[in-house]
């Protein structure tokens, strides 16, 4: 009788633990990834803008006068002027501008937890359409506190976020310049 007793009481323990973990991902509670592993969609809204404007102006001159005359006995010497004169002027001005967005959604993987308990996360992404591939990596850290209940979270909330948008294929080769052409522009 004990020992059905103790049987009982550990399969009970075991169903209880087992009961656990399914509340932890009950449909109940947010799906949020919390460990290595879990998938996590990232919402890419990157704007940058950046502007500079330089105005620069001066100017120097310098002027150098003088005359000799000749009196008494140096009347002989006729009344002369001499001047001399420099003027440096300089005005320059520039201007650059550089404005950017990107828009895109991306799912990443958490691939670490780091000592603060923040998620590492690393994903990519590749699309092709006729021949062209477009393709978005990301890596960064996440503070579980950013992450929304939908289970995304903004790329401006991701610390040393490292976004690369690249390409491949006859589009990307057509919108840089040929081996020759940077050749030409190099020697001339």
């Amino acid at each position: 009788m004990v020992k059905k007793i103790l049987a009982l009481f550990f399969a009970f323990a075991s169903l209880n633990l087992k009961s656990q973990e399914v509340i932890q991902r009950s449909i109940f509670s947010d799906h949020k990834a919390f460990k290595v592993g879990d998938v996590i969609t990232i919402i890419v809204i990157e704007v940058s803008s950046a502007e500079n404007n330089i105005k620069r102006s001066t100017s120097r001159s310098g002027n150098i006068n003088g005359s000799v005359s000749g009196s008494g006995a140096l009347s002989f010497i006729p009344e002369s002027g001499f001047s001399i004169g420099t003027e440096n002027e300089f005005k320059g001005q520039g201007s650059t501008s550089s404005r950017g967005a990107v828009k895109a959604k991306i799912s990443a993987k958490v691939v670490g937890i780091d000592s603060a308990g923040n998620l590492v996360i690393e994903g990519k992404r590749k699309v092709s359409i006729n021949g062209d591939a477009q393709i978005i990596r990301i890596k960064g850290v996440v503070r579980p506190s950013d992450v929304n209940w939908d289970n995304s979270v903004f790329s401006y909330n991701i610390a040393n976020a490292e976004i690369e948008f690249s390409g491949k294929g006859m589009t990307y080769r057509n919108q840089s310049p040929s081996w020759i052409t940077r050749l030409l522009h190099w020697l001339f």
